[in-house]
């Protein structure tokens, strides 16, 4: 096994670079992973703007996929040299956060300021995924095996994308029956809108702008996409829904108009289940708050990790019933990752996933 790596490291904003970097040392409850295949997720061109701080000289990225190079001595129930991904957040099983039960928020601290986000470790506390090696802390807790079968490209969305927007449909509720809006179909509205239709929502509205995006829309579960650059998309919802307004409505983007708008669309009693990532702070227009009177429920949710969660995520790409592997649209080697980002960051040449290969 090599002493160094190639690894894609936050320089300073605007700067994600590929330098060589040491192996990691592999403690007792650690896995070192040879990874074979990562992406760039949306978070890390938030890092990349220098919108969400990290240490300078770490490792960026979360969604490892790979095979066991080496386990730590006290790791049990795995073996070298299998097929493995884990998610993006890697709690401990142990904090007080995972034995409540929100085992996202493992370890969280206050940290530039935030009390939460604990449990996302890879490219934000710790070295992550755009490198040729990752240690995976509380391996037991993490590593999941790849069904036999099944690709590196199948289930690549895994760790982050698929288990963040199921996460919205989720959080928000959506039960059988249900109309749901999701806004934007990027690859984490586009899992939500999936998520949707898998948990029993009939009647599912996305809403985007980019003709590729809208017609991979119809394909993951949207019964109905909005072109909001051409029809008022309140209007339209409210339209659709005969005035009700939607059960649950899905905020994937993180912007002040999307978050506004799935707010507006609500029923009385409906719920807002926010996934977006806000970069400045957020406004609760009066009106669309009902006052404070409209019974709504507005939910965050932070993508969950473990390797029972990964288990399931897996189990439904296994079992035929949803189909991730048209999110990725371009590929590219390690060697390129700066031109992975220039191209992801700037969302050119219709990208909504890019495969990134050591």
């Amino acid at each position: 096994m090599p002493k160094m790596m190639k690894a894609a490291v936050f320089v300073e904003a605007n700067r994600i670079v590929l330098q060589d970097k040491p192996v990691p040392d592999v403690g007792p409850l650690d896995a070192l992973v040879r990874l074979t295949t990562t992406t760039i997720c949306g978070t890390d061109v938030h890092i990349l703007k220098g919108e969400y701080p990290v240490a300078r000289g770490l490792t960026v990225g979360h969604e490892p996929v790979g095979i066991i190079e080496k386990l730590g001595s006290a790791v049990e129930g795995y073996k070298e040299g299998q097929r493995v991904i884990a998610g993006a957040i890697t709690p401990s099983g142990h904090s007080a956060a995972c034995l409540c039960g929100y085992h996202s928020q493992d370890g969280a601290g206050t940290r530039h300021g935030f009390r939460a986000m604990g449990g996302w470790r890879f490219g934000n506390t710790i070295d992550g995924a755009q490198a040729e090696y990752l240690l995976v802390p509380d391996a037991m807790t993490n590593l999941a095996l790849i069904p036999d079968g099944l690709s590196d490209e199948q289930v690549l969305m895994c760790p982050d994308i698929m288990s963040t927007g199921f996460s919205g449909a989720e959080s928000g509720g959506v039960k059988l029956g249900d109309t749901v809006a999701i806004f934007a179909q990027g690859p984490i509205g586009l899992c939500a809108t999936a998520g949707a239709r898998l948990l029993g929502a009939t009647t599912i509205i996305g809403v985007e702008a980019i003709p590729a995006r809208m017609e991979i829309s119809r394909r993951m579960g949207a019964d109905h996409v909005i072109d909001f650059s051409r029809k008022d998309a309140v209007d339209e919802i409210m339209a659709l829904t005969d005035g009700r307004g939607v059960d649950v409505a899905i905020e994937a983007l993180g912007r002040q108009s999307t978050f506004e708008a799935a707010l507006r669309v609500l029923r009385p009693g409906g719920t807002l289940s926010s996934l977006g990532v806000y970069s400045e702070d957020l406004t609760i227009p009066l009106g669309a708050f009902a006052a404070g009177l409209g019974d709504h429920r507005i939910v965050t949710t932070l993508c969950p990790g473990g390797k029972e969660r990964m288990r399931r995520l897996m189990s439904i790409i296994a079992s035929g019933r949803l189909d991730t592997q048209p999110l990725v649209t371009h590929r590219f080697k390690l060697e390129e990752i700066e031109a992975a980002y220039d191209l992801f960051a700037n969302q050119r040449d219709g990208v909504l996933k890019v495969a990134i290969t050591p």
